[in-house]
């Protein structure tokens, strides 16, 4: 006889104000991403107290933990698809069935890359250009986060499913408790006190791996509660390899994007190295500055994504389309506000970071300026992805990222820098000419309205799955 269900109610986001749903949905979000800034924020200041060359072991590792940090948030974001579209539908065993097989394929997935990784460290490290003190230290912090990395995944995916059903409160706390507690284990792992031991820089990695872990368990031991919006039940933990197919290649695309805003920084780097320390530290102050400004619209993304994936399972394609229409104007116009802000106090925001170097307060603040009357057109083109996120169009957003990067930013970056008079300026002036270029092209492809021809609800293979997973418990 089937158990009757415990889990909590969620609100029903295919009716009611839109403006309403989008706040409500965006506003955790944004302070779960704030959270995850300090997290990184305490982590490098604990690991700062031991010097130059710990700094640099863990700076050496994080370009390959970044590229592990997009894979897992392009696999997540196939669950957060697949989970929304059907919870619009309301078929809640299906969800059910796709949160326990996508978090199997996170385990499987993030087992291997561990165990390659771990292996791979040390040669990794030397190609990095890691010798002398830093070699072992950067190894070793990076061995410890591959071991962990499967708690990473797992923390991962959790965020992302319970963002499909509508809930980003619960994953809001668990973000709190662990930067709370990584406040506590940073220091003791690091620096030691009484019997504990002074790791070093290993340490900054156990801290880490202790909260993802603790914050993986309890996110688990919520969904297998079934008093979550979603029940994770051991009959749909076998692994269904067909399924897994499936969403690795709708979450994969989304690797790829998010891995191409990490090649963008490294190659634009590159380039903005060959003008000198001035330049470099200018653009490194302008980028930090641009990536605490998108954090708004990368909530309200995440919340549109949520939106459009529930409202196209419903079959309620003219209201996912308004609310598109609706987060863009609002991320624009947010943007664009904090954009005119950022234009007006950019000497003093920029001298902030490096108080006592003119000559950079002065380059930085001219790139911070250049930029900041765009802002509102990266905001549209955030929202337009999380569209893309939600009704599954996982290629396109990825076709945009490339376009972006390699056709736009960079090529306008180093012919204007290198062949015009604009020198190093026109490094600067690639970023509001790329914003505004793909706010358009975003819209134009938008407005032909292609992406809401894609319904991942009404593919007969996943169902037809579930179907016989009940029945199954149905006979036991």
């Amino acid at each position: 006889m089937k158990k009757s269900d415990t889990r909590k109610a969620l609100p029903d986001f295919t009716k009611g104000p839109i403006i309403k749903a989008l706040i409500s949905l965006s506003i955790p979000i944004v302070f779960a991403n704030i959270l995850q800034t300090a997290y990184q924020l305490v982590d490098t200041f604990w690991v700062g107290r031991l010097g130059a060359e710990a700094v640099a072991a863990v700076s050496l590792s994080f370009p390959f933990l970044f590229l592990l940090i997009s894979l897992a948030g392009g696999l997540a974001i196939a669950g957060t698809i697949m989970v929304s579209q059907y919870k619009g539908k309301g078929d809640i065993e299906q969800v059910d069935y796709i949160s326990a097989q996508t978090l199997m394929m996170m385990f499987i997935v993030g087992i291997i890359v561990s165990i390659i990784g771990y292996f791979l460290s040390a040669p990794l490290m030397h190609f990095m250009g890691a010798e002398g003190d830093v070699l072992p230290a950067a190894t070793s912090y990076l061995q410890i986060s591959f071991v962990g990395l499967v708690f990473m995944f797992g923390f991962f995916i959790y965020q992302s499913l319970m963002r499909g059903v509508g809930d980003v409160k619960t994953p809001l706390f668990i973000v709190f408790g662990t930067v709370l507690l990584n406040l506590v284990l940073d220091p003791l792992f690091i620096l030691g006190w009484g019997p504990i031991p002074a790791y070093g820089v290993t340490g900054a990695a156990l801290a880490t791996i202790g909260t993802q872990g603790l914050a993986t368990i309890i996110g688990i031991a919520l969904l297998m509660s079934g008093k979550q919006g979603i029940h994770l039940k051991a009959s749909n933990m076998k692994p269904d390899f067909s399924l897994m197919k499936k969403m690795f290649f709708l979450g994969f695309p989304a690797s790829i994007s998010q891995s191409t805003r990490a090649l963008g920084m490294m190659l634009m780097t590159f380039l903005v190295a060959s003008f000198g320390t001035v330049v470099v530290a200018s653009y490194g102050i302008g980028g930090r500055i641009l990536s605490f400004i998108i954090i708004p619209a990368v909530g309200l993304a995440m919340a549109t994504s949520t939106l459009v994936g529930q409202n196209i399972g419903a079959g309620k394609i003219d209201r996912a389309a308004k609310i598109s229409k609706t987060s863009s104007l609002i991320s624009f116009a947010l943007l664009s506000a904090v954009g005119v802000l950022v234009f007006l106090f950019a000497e003093p925001l920029t001298a902030a970071f490096i108080p006592d170097d003119t000559e950079v307060i002065q380059s930085g603040s001219q790139f911070v300026k250049i930029m900041a009357l765009t802002f509102g057109f990266i905001g549209i083109q955030q929202t337009i992805n999380g569209t893309l996120m939600g009704s599954g169009n996982t290629k396109m957003s990825m076709i945009l990222s490339l376009i972006t990067l390699f056709i736009v930013q960079f090529p306008f970056a180093y012919i204007l820098s290198k062949h015009t008079t604009l020198g190093f300026e026109g490094i600067y002036w690639a970023f509001p000419i790329t914003n505004i270029i793909m706010a358009i092209g975003t819209v134009i492809w938008f407005s032909k309205g292609s992406w809401k021809k894609k319904n991942i609800t009404e593919d007969p293979t996943i169902g037809q799955v579930v179907e016989e997973t009940i029945i199954e418990e149905g006979a036991q």
